[in-house]
């Protein structure tokens, strides 16, 4: 008998916008996290080169996104058609697209459904078929599409859908695939809507570079009836909102954790281990936010795991769900586990308290919805933050995987042995995640038969970017 879970969710599937696009969550770098205000077409120019040169496109960061301040003070007097600033970008957008295209990197853009941007900015209300066709016409790829000065049409989702499916069918009219990446922060609780208009939806207000700290700006502990999303939200917050939306998300349409930190210098190296493992498997767009051309090796590493990668981009697109939330000294552990292809299973133990946690981690809680045959079958661990001494006879690697090598030749997702039952003798950190990635072995319960030997080959942890 075939463990019963992950055969469900293959079965499993909403309806969903259609374009093509985004069929798993998206992934790029961003002006605004380290830069915001301060852009030009040189930035955008030579952070995309630094984005081929050190391996980050054939990871999959294809996306190059400019976000607010772009604009010129006003739109074309005429036409009323958006304008960027001359002296930020002296050659215009199409032509930052066009040299964008030629590296093989997709350009992204930002506006606002409002009257005006987040930063004051001329914003797209009621200029949606405008505007959109002059982001088809410079050969743009990506709309990030913000909530400030909605001129009140906001509070039920009805009012909000309305204004967020103007700009969806003003792209789709234009004839270009364009991802449409709706930022409304989980107002009026979009993860029940937008999945029909737009690619991906923000579930909460602005992230902050750091852990836990408690903000009074980013109000809410709960998402499904914050009323007030603000900003300055922590990573652990960001997280507990995502926990219960994890079934709303899919292939082409996401719930979107925000941007990345890591780089940025609020958060230790574990913190930042945390923050990308869990948007990784949370199935969040993996959008970098930090300035590439001086990040540390330490941050390099963070954002190259491919191991880490895989499981964002697997293509069953299941995000991790949350087993269990126990409390510990100065926070919580907490148990996720996500289904992949191939029959393997993610697995990661959080640790937002302040002592080091010694434990084990059930089989039985791992595949606590699963089958019988599940909970007592072994399983091939691996251990995706170690790093291999070289390379596992069971491991595959892609060619894009192959492509950014660490400087000593390692990679990550350690072979860790068979375990059944438990994986024993578990150590993590004061803010630390333990990620594994669980194989099942076939015929390995006594009295069981291996199952479509053929199809359902083990594959060891072979990492499909």
């Amino acid at each position: 008998m075939l463990p019963l879970l992950p055969l469900l969710s293959l079965l499993a599937g909403t309806q969903a916008l259609e374009n093509g696009l985004a069929r798993t969550p998206q992934m790029g770098w961003n002006t605004w996290n380290h830069f915001g205000c301060g852009i030009s077409e040189d930035l955008i120019l030579s952070t995309a080169r630094v984005i081929v040169q050190k391996g980050l496109k054939d990871l999959g960061y294809e996306y190059v996104l400019i976000d607010d301040c772009w604009q010129a003070p006003e739109r074309d007097p005429k036409t009323k058609a958006p304008v960027a600033d001359p002296k930020k970008f002296p050659h215009g957008i199409k032509h930052v697209a066009d040299e964008i295209h030629k590296m093989g990197l997709k350009l992204g853009i930002y506006s606002d459904a409002g009257s005006r941007t987040c930063a004051g900015f001329f914003g797209s209300l009621d200029y949606e078929e405008i505007d959109a066709k002059q982001y088809a016409a410079w050969k743009v790829d990506y709309l990030k599409y913000d909530n400030c000065y909605n001129e009140g049409r906001s509070g039920t989702p009805l009012i909000s859908q309305q204004r967020y499916a103007a700009m969806s069918k003003a792209l789709n009219a234009t004839g270009r695939p364009i991802l449409y990446s709706m930022c409304n922060w989980g107002e009026d609780q979009p993860w029940n809507w937008a999945n029909t208009i737009a690619n991906s939806w923000r579930i909460s207000g602005d992230i902050h570079d750091s852990f836990k700290r408690f903000d009074e700006r980013c109000p809410c502990t709960q998402v499904l009836d914050c009323k007030f999303a603000g900003y300055h939200c922590a990573v652990t917050r960001i997280i507990d909102f995502a926990a219960p939306l994890g079934q709303k998300g899919g292939s082409g349409h996401w719930n979107d954790l925000d941007m990345l930190e890591v780089g940025n210098g609020g958060m230790t190296y574990d913190e930042y281990v945390t923050h990308f493992s869990m948007w990784a498997i949370l199935k969040s767009p993996l959008i970098l936010g930090n300035d590439l051309s001086s990040m540390s090796d330490e941050t390099f590493s963070i954002i190259t795991n491919e191991a880490i990668i895989s499981v964002n981009k697997d293509p069953q697109g299941s995000a991790a769900n949350r087993i269990w939330k126990k409390e510990v000294a100065g926070g919580d552990l907490q148990l996720w586990v996500g289904w992949l292809t191939n029959w393997d299973t993610v697995v990661a133990l959080m640790n937002t308290g302040e002592e080091t946690i010694k434990t084990s981690v059930s089989i039985a809680d791992v595949f606590t919805d699963g089958s019988e045959w599940s909970r007592r079958a072994a399983y091939y661990l691996y251990d995706l933050w170690e790093l291999e001494d070289k390379m596992d006879a069971n491991i595959t690697m892609t060619p894009r995987a192959q492509s950014v090598p660490r400087k000593d030749g390692r990679r990550y997702g350690k072979f860790e042995g068979v375990v059944r039952g438990h994986i024993e003798n578990v150590q993590v950190k004061p803010h630390q995640t333990r990620v594994w990635k669980l194989g099942v072995i076939w015929g390995s319960v006594d009295g069981q038969e291996e199952v479509a030997q053929t199809k359902l080959k083990r594959r060891g942890a072979r990492y499909e970017l």
